[in-house]
């Protein structure tokens, strides 16, 4: 019991520094934050996170952002700038697209919400309507420019991050459309011919896109102000050295649309731009996110404890009695086959499975496919690496309880942090998110093939890998390189040529490449689940079905619903 008590009590202790930590950053200089929801297109349910500094009031109203994330992310992903815009006197909306977050489904309708935001922004009598900016990264680019369309004398100036005109959704730019536009483009961004059509990002400066839109035949020097503010046609390049997510933890990325709002708008609190403090919110929410890992493992070890799960503990008990090359050869195609056939799979997904009444998430839909197809592979594999494991039973009444109560815990550390500290569980990418009402149905449905990979995957895991002998640490490590290694790999093989030629190892893989981070730490979390509960229980279930739950909520909570 003190194992399960030490787990449970410094998990918990991380969840609550780590969120007193965030929203003492996102609420200093006396910001407020409000979860805000409004009607939008045809009364669909839209959300957003509301930033409100002490100066915005109805008898002062302040200049106002509406700020809007990327493809598949949500409103939170914005905070880095929603924090800094806020301690500079801006009132931020930080919109979630329609189909993301708390949005309502479909993603990509209704101009993907900006319109709506821009309104609802508007009607707030705490902002000043002469002065709105808007801020969108990715395809948030395309919301704020449909905004901007829907609403022509609704704003005063426009940030792209990571963004452009005329793409497969953003509407076309010239020299006077959008009003007193600033490009956020970093040199090393993924999406170059996406973009701009060009095939690497620092060419940026030389597309004929951009050219068009800066109205110029000579090519955009970074920082030079094009047209004039005054009128409307003011154009500027800005290249920070990141990448294209990057741009969420780039200081660098931030600041540049931070001078340009305090060049464009008029009211607010100035601040030089170098003085950002939103990065301590990223490192509270990590730390919190490092806590509900611990609350888990330690939620698991103290139900064990219970005479219910009795059953349950059993001693572990090794496959193998040594490292001989048959072993050697299970572990690298336990870590290389997954991500040999990452790409491959998800783009056999994106086809075999289009998001539909009952699969309505297309991303989804290609991860189903990936787990699905490395399923069978190991399957297959385990005719040739026959396990020397012992039989247990696999106990599934007992081990499905374990997993709810283990998961349930952990979601109400989430509820909790959302309840009292407006946070969720992240860093950068990766990110933890309560389940919207509306996708707990998606959620079981999904559940049921993720839940059945790492049923697969584990007991392949302990079944060909486990060495009698072997210490703790070097179990954990086995596990973490059979699960994890390859995707570290991966994300070298694809980043390396990005920072040396400016293009990724496959560019037209661009989207699937920054999916594939997530993998890294969530596929090590996994592999620290499956050893944790494995070692207490001597079976591969209860980890797997915890892990099943897990990644389900995951993925269902932060991915974009295309079909409502």
């Amino acid at each position: 019991m003190k194992a399960s008590r030490s787990w449970f009590t410094w998990g918990w202790l991380a969840v609550l520094i780590g969120c007193l930590l965030a929203h003492w950053i996102q609420t200093s200089s006396d910001i407020r934050i409000q979860d805000v929801r409004f009607t939008g297109v045809n009364g669909k349910p839209m959300s957003a996170l509301l930033y409100i500094p002490p100066n915005a009031t109805a008898k002062t109203p302040a200049p106002g952002i509406l700020a809007v994330h990327g493809y598949i992310n949500s409103r939170e992903t914005q905070s880095g700038f929603a924090i800094e815009y806020a301690r500079r006197g801006y009132v931020v909306l930080a919109l979630d697209q329609t189909g993301h977050g708390y949005s309502a489904a479909p993603a990509f309708a209704d101009g993907f919400g900006g319109p709506a935001g821009l309104k609802y922004l508007r009607s707030l009598d705490i902002v000043d309507g002469d002065n709105i900016g808007l801020e969108g990264h990715s395809m948030g680019g395309g919301s704020v420019l449909a905004a901007a369309l829907a609403y022509p004398d609704g704003y005063k100036s426009v940030v792209l991050e990571g963004s452009a005109t005329r793409t497969l959704f953003s509407p076309p730019g010239d020299a006077k459309f959008p009003r007193n536009l600033a490009i956020v483009f970093s040199k090393y961004d993924e999406f170059s011919q996406l973009m701009w059509s060009v095939p690497r990002a620092v060419d940026v400066t030389q597309s004929p896109k951009l050219l068009s839109l800066f109205d110029t035949q000579q090519p955009v020097v970074p920082g030079e102000l094009h047209g004039s503010i005054e009128d409307g046609t003011a154009r500027i390049l800005y290249t920070p050295g990141t990448t294209h997510p990057g741009d969420h933890l780039s200081p660098e990325a931030i600041g540049d649309s931070i001078e340009w709002f305090q060049r464009t708008l008029a009211g607010g609190t100035p601040r030089d731009r170098g003085d950002q403090i939103w990065w301590w919110k990223e490192i509270g929410t990590l730390i919190a996110f490092g806590g509900f890992v611990a609350v888990l493992l330690g939620a698991f070890d103290w139900l064990l404890q219970l005479p219910a799960f009795a059953s349950l503990r059993n001693a572990a008990i090794p496959a193998r009695d040594r490292r001989d090359a048959r072993w050697w050869i299970a572990l690298a195609l336990s870590a290389l086959v997954p991500v040999l056939t990452f790409y491959p799979f998800l783009t056999l997904g994106s086809q075999a499975l289009p998001a539909s009444k009952w699969l309505p998430q297309g991303i989804t839909n290609q991860i189903v496919a990936w787990a699905l197809l490395n399923g069978a592979i190991t399957l297959a594999l385990g005719v040739l690496f026959k396990s020397g494991a012992a039989r247990l039973p696999a106990r599934w009444g007992a081990s499905i309880a374990i997993a709810l109560g283990t998961v349930g815990v952990g979601y109400l550390a989430l509820l909790l942090a959302d309840y009292f500290f407006k946070v969720d569980f992240r860093f950068w990418v990766v990110a933890l998110k309560l389940l919207g009402a509306d996708r707990f149905t998606t959620f079981l449905i999904y559940l049921v093939p993720f839940t059945a990979f790492f049923i697969v995957a584990f007991r392949a895991l302990h079944g060909f890998l486990a060495v009698k002998g072997d210490s703790t640490r070097r179990i954990y490590t086995s596990a973490l390189v059979a699960l994890a290694g390859g995707f570290a790999l991966f994300i070298v093989a694809q980043y390396a040529p990005l920072f040396i030629a400016g293009h990724l190892l496959v560019p037209a893989q661009a989207l699937n490449a920054i999916i594939s981070i997530q993998f890294l730490p969530l596929m090590s979390v996994f592999a620290i689940i499956s050893v944790f509960t494995w070692q207490r229980t001597g079976h591969y279930l209860p980890g797997a079905l915890i892990s099943g739950l897990f990644v389900t909520w995951y993925i269902v909570a932060g991915t974009a619903t295309h079909v409502a």
